[in-house]
């Protein structure tokens, strides 16, 4: 079975002054904290046993919100980043968690939404594949990982915020890996900036020709939302969607009823948790 690590981390100054006093991942996107997301994307990706890693300050507060996760019927544990040392460092932290299995790790303020994601999520997590990324097409290639694709889809290079990127497809914060990660992480050395990068585990897959892209279709939505203006957009998105459909995103509580994590009755206590407010609603609403 595959472990998932939720990376919560980072100092958040892109949202500075509002990170001074609260984490990033607990600021809201529309009706629901930005966590919620992620943690809503490792669930549609089967994934049920999950290390979640934060800063010394903000992690008793996210371990408020989310409990141990039996009640969505997870297992949720916590650890420590005390700096903000990179992504790849994640793996580091983790391994003893992860145990020799296979890991999904996504960053703790992406938002993604697509009718392709389940389909994306089931190709990802099928076993024996080395790494897989995902790659998303932006207008702004250059503020990402940029991955160059040959004529059949395969990965033929990768290269940080390059200056000319060579395509507009990027890679999301969104990564799945064999059990090798953590003897390549420990081999790596710290970047410019001092810090172990994720896109250095990704060239090293690479080199080995081990390295999986899985494209997202037209339409997707997908969200850095660590900046003001993403987090905004995101939750303008989240709003419209969920006002002209009827139907929520990102809503743990909903994904573990619909997953089969928690039966009827466990979704009714939930809602009963949150009664006096619109989700509470909406969980009965499903039930009926």
């Amino acid at each position: 079975m595959m472990k998932g690590i939720l990376l919560a981390g980072g100092s958040g100054t892109r949202l500075a002054p509002l990170t001074a006093a609260l984490s990033k991942q607990l600021l809201p996107v529309y009706n629901k904290p930005l966590i919620y997301y992620p943690l809503s994307t490792l669930m549609l990706a089967n994934v049920r046993d999950i290390l979640i890693i934060s800063t010394p300050r903000d992690t008793p507060v996210i371990e408020r919100l989310l409990g141990d996760g039996s009640h969505l019927g997870l297992k949720l544990s916590y650890a420590v980043q005390e700096r903000p040392n990179g992504i790849a460092e994640a793996f580091l932290i983790a391994e003893d968690f992860c145990a020799g299995k296979p890991v999904c790790l996504i960053l703790g303020d992406n938002v993604f939404h697509s009718q392709d994601l389940l389909r994306v999520l089931k190709q990802a997590t099928r076993p024996g594949q080395g790494a897989t990324v995902i790659a998303c097409h932006v207008s702004n290639p250059s503020a990402y990982g940029v991955v160059t694709l040959d004529s059949a889809g395969r990965p033929v290079d990768l290269v940080e915020k390059p200056a000319n990127p060579a395509s507009n497809w990027v890679v999301a914060g969104l990564y799945f890996y064999d059990s090798a990660v953590h003897s390549i992480v420990r081999n790596l050395r710290p970047s410019e900036r001092g810090e172990l990068e994720i896109t250095d585990v990704n060239r090293a897959y690479l080199r080995e020709g081990r390295l999986n892209v899985i494209t997202m279709g037209r339409g997707t939505a997908w969200f850095d939302a660590g900046t003001f203006e993403n987090l905004l957009l995101a939750g303008q998105f989240v709003q419209m969607l969920e006002l002209r459909q009827g139907l929520m995103v990102g809503l743990p509580e909903e994904v573990a009823y619909r997953m089969r994590f928690i039966s009827a009755e466990d979704l009714a206590a939930l809602a009963g948790r949150m009664k006096n407010s619109p989700l509470g609603d909406y969980l009965f609403s499903i039930l009926k």
